[in-house]
C-alpha cells in the first residue's frame, strides 16, 4: 500500500491541484496545494478570510484530486468524435481535516525543516493558518488507454491513511455463479479478466465500467451499483452485440 510520502510525491508533481469542500447543499472547488507531509498526514494552508477556511472549518472534510500526463495533456479527437488522452495517471484523495494551532506549527518547524515554508507563510501573511488531511483514503489511476507503453489500458491501486475504510477497484465474479462462457472476457477492453475454471476480475486493471456485468447471462458478477434487471440485460445485449460486431 502506498505510503504518506508516496501519496505526497505524487500530488508534487503538478504544483497545484483542486480542492474541494462543501458548502452548505453544493460543492465549492478551488485550486491549492499541499506543502508538505509527515506521520500526520498532509499539510495545506488558507488564509482566514476566505470562504474555504469556513467551510474546512464547519465541515472539517475535503476531497483532492491531481492529474499528471506525459505530453502536454491535451485530449484530441479522432474522425468519429472519439477522444484520445496522452498516458498519465490521477490520484485523489478524501477525508478528515483539522486546523493546527500557530503553537503547533512552530513546534514542528522547530523539528522538520520541511514545515519551514509553512512559517514563512504565516510570518508574511498573518491571515495564514494551517490545515492537515490526517484520516483520508485514495486512489491512484495510471492510464495508457491507447496501450502505447503496455499491454493493458490501466492500473489503479486504493489505499488508506490513519485507518481510514475504503473499498478495493474492480468488480466480482461469484464461483459458485460463473459458468466460464468466457463473455465477460469477451466484452472487457481493459484486459481485467482472469480466465480459469471459475473466471475472476484483477481489480487493479478494472475500470468498473459495467461491461462484462451486463453481459455476463449466469448473473455471477457483481457491480458497485447495480442496474436494474431489465436494463441490465438489455444493455448486456447491445455490449455483447458491439463487442462482435468489432471482431468481424
Amino acid at each position: 500500500m502506498m505510503t504518506i510520502k508516496d501519496v505526497y510525491e505524487r500530488f508534487e508533481k503538478l504544483h497545484s491541484y483542486s480542492f474541494a469542500t462543501l458548502d452548505g447543499d453544493y460543492p465549492e472547488i478551488r485550486i491549492a496545494h499541499f506543502l508538505t507531509y509527515d506521520e500526520e498526514g498532509l499539510y495545506f494552508m488558507t488564509m482566514k478570510v476566505k470562504p474555504f477556511y469556513e467551510q474546512l472549518k464547519r465541515g472539517k472534510k475535503i476531497a483532492v484530486c491531481a492529474q499528471v500526463t506525459k505530453s502536454d495533456g491535451a485530449a484530441t479527437h479522432d474522425e468519429d468524435g472519439l477522444s484520445y488522452f496522452p498516458a498519465g495517471y490521477n490520484i485523489r484523495v478524501s477525508g478528515d481535516v483539522r486546523e493546527l494551532s500557530t503553537q503547533e506549527l512552530y513546534a514542528k518547524a522547530k523539528k522538520d525543516d520541511r514545515f519551514i515554508g509553512c512559517v514563512k507563510d504565516l510570518e508574511r501573511y498573518p491571515t495564514m493558518t494551517t490545515f492537515v488531511l490526517h484520516s483520508f483514503k485514495g486512489e491512484l489511476y495510471d492510464f495508457d488507454f491507447e496501450k502505447e507503453f503496455r499491454d493493458h489500458k490501466i492500473e489503479r491501486e486504493r489505499f488508506s491513511f490513519n485507518g481510514m475504510d475504503f473499498i478495493e477497484p474492480g468488480f466480482v465474479i461469484d464461483p459458485a455463479k460463473c459458468i466460464s462462457c468466457g463473455i465477460c472476457a469477451e466484452v472487457c477492453t481493459f484486459a481485467a479478466i482472469i480466465p480459469g475454471e471459475s473466471y475472476s476480475i484483477m481489480g487493479s486493471h478494472c475500470d468498473e465500467c459495467g461491461s462484462c456485468y451486463s453481459a455476463c447471462p449466469a448473473t455471477a458478477i457483481t457491480a458497485k451499483a447495480p442496474l436494474d434487471e431489465v436494463e441490465r440485460k438489455a444493455i448486456g445485449k447491445q455490449i455483447l452485440a458491439y463487442a462482435r460486431s468489432q471482431k468481424s
